[in-house]
């Protein structure tokens, strides 16, 4: 079978990465080959463009910049780590994706979805998820989750206020209706059981529809 391009999207604190974990440590006792990975990062360059993008002192970054550096990082991580995986035909798990550019930068800072889509576009050829799971959580909620928990990084992003992750939430909620085709919604306020259950047998079912 040829390789999956799975990726987890959502507000802050809604629980990405531990998803991921979950889902990784369930799909590799199934025998799958798993990659697990995230954006911005995942390999060398990307790591060092996301230590800008989320240093806590770069306040003055502007909107298009910041943009920009999100679409740089993909195309490096694309070309070094997401491609070459899939082409062995294993299966990536990433941590954000075009999704995030498109409802951060383009719905929440005002730059347009469509302009940020064709940015990004470029970035990443005709590399697009095979699904997406989208885990949803009201932003307070998300904030909260953040701030309890001690050991998470505090990036550049977290420290935006309220108003700005509701749009994130709003930008996220118009691209699960655009992109039905490959992006589901997940209830993320609910126990970490429950909403990796509902992954993994989303993600089986994806898999089955692709062997066929």
């Amino acid at each position: 079978m040829a390789g999956v391009f799975i990726t987890i999207e959502g507000p802050e604190g809604s629980g990405k990465s531990t998803l991921i974990q979950e889902l990784s440590a369930s799909l590799q006792a199934a025998g799958m080959e798993v990659v697990t990975t995230r954006e911005p990062g995942g390999i060398a360059i990307a790591e060092k463009i996301r230590s800008i993008l989320h240093d806590p002192a770069h306040t003055e970054m502007e909107a298009r910049t910041e943009a920009l550096l999100y679409a740089a990082a993909r195309r490096q991580h694309l070309v070094e780590k997401v491609m070459p995986t899939l082409k062995r035909g294993a299966l990536v798990l990433c941590d954000r994706f075009i999704d995030s550019s498109l409802a951060y930068q383009g719905y929440a800072r005002g730059l347009g979805v469509d302009h940020i889509l064709q940015v990004n576009q470029f970035a990443v050829e005709d590399c697009m998820p095979d699904v997406t799971l989208y885990l949803d959580i009201e932003p307070e909620v998300g904030l909260q989750r953040i701030h309890a928990d001690a050991g998470r990084e505090v990036n550049r992003l977290d420290m935006e206020n309220l108003a700005f992750h509701q749009k994130v939430r709003e930008g996220y909620l118009q691209l699960v209706n655009r992109f039905q085709e490959r992006m589901v919604l997940i209830d993320a306020a609910r126990p970490m059981e429950e909403v990796a259950a509902d992954a993994l047998s989303i993600l089986q079912g994806k898999l089955k529809e692709l062997e066929g």
